[in-house]
């Protein structure tokens, strides 16, 4: 059931883009399939919808689309509305899972932070960016699912999902950006506990424990073994309330990698962190040729 229902997904997908190709060269930019009510809907609720119909087969979140404008960053699938479809039309029978157990919007963005089976277990971060109600871009890093919690016992999912504080978004986007800027790609140590409310700090990454000291000697570990990671550059920095996700590219083991972080900040410290390392394909190897950012 599940098959016919993702196929009936796939379906909606290409009758969508079809219809729109046919329609305008289209005046408009409205999919053609039955919309749902999306006016009593934000945005964080429509990507949810999006996301859940992976799994359920619902066609109406399709329209949630822009059909004739969307751009994919995931380089798996190829570009456009079309891509999405083959993506759903590829996946093996009755396989899909979807529970999204973040998710908020931050401007035109929203982020989602789900647990998937998606060509496997995965644990992944989805960026939607939205123009006039409808998706029209889309960002993602996944990581296949740890099958053991980190030394603390934490999965790359749990943890507190409720959005606090929404008065200091802008000053814990700040915060997390200068963290990830003099931290991350700059290498000022010196800098790390001014950021930390003393070693009280929660750890989702599937190979470190909690606390600033678990993260020193799983860095240590690293370069024992001549591990390196480098962050390079920060690209997206998004945020409500005491959530932020930060997207950024680097090399991870001389490998060019991309590196989403979500922060929980908790009193003007970083109390808690979830990510997802994603190594980037060789280009010969892209569906699309828009690049991970």
């Amino acid at each position: 059931m599940k098959r016919i229902a993702l196929l009936a997904l796939a379906a909606a997908v290409t009758a969508t883009t079809a219809q729109a190709q046919a329609n305008g060269k289209a005046k408009s930019k409205t999919p053609q399939t039955t919309k749902p009510n999306s006016n009593k809907m934000n945005n964080t609720e429509k990507v949810v919808a999006l996301l859940k119909s992976i799994e359920t087969g619902d066609a109406a979140p399709v329209a949630y689309i822009n059909p004739t404008h969307y751009t994919q960053h995931n380089l798996g699938a190829a570009d456009g509305l079309t891509g999405f479809g083959a993506l759903l039309q590829a996946l093996p029978k009755g396989s899909a899972k979807v529970n999204t157990v973040r998710a908020f919007q931050d401007g035109d963005y929203v982020v989602a932070h789900t647990d998937y089976n998606f060509f496997g277990p995965k644990i992944g971060f989805d960026i939607f960016r939205f123009e006039d109600g409808q998706i029209v871009e889309h960002w993602d890093n996944l990581q296949q699912t740890p099958t053991q919690p980190n030394p603390s016992g934490h999965s790359m999912i749990d943890g507190p999902a409720e959005i606090k504080d929404l008065d200091k978004t802008n000053e814990n986007k700040n915060l997390v950006h200068q963290f990830v800027d003099d931290i991350l790609v700059n290498g000022r140590m010196e800098k790390l506990q001014g950021y930390y409310k003393g070693d009280h700090y929660i750890q989702h990454n599937p190979q470190i424990g909690d606390g600033l000291s678990s993260l020193g000697a799983a860095l240590d570990a690293m370069a024992k073994r001549g591990i390196t990671m480098k962050y390079d550059k920060i690209h997206l920095v998004l945020g409500c309330g005491n959530f932020v996700l930060t997207a950024s590219e680097g090399t991870f083991g001389g490998k060019p990698t991309v590196f989403y972080d979500l922060f929980r900040v908790e009193n003007g410290k970083i109390a808690e962190h979830w990510d997802t390392i994603e190594a980037v394909p060789a280009k010969s190897e892209w569906k699309n040729q828009n690049g991970k950012f």
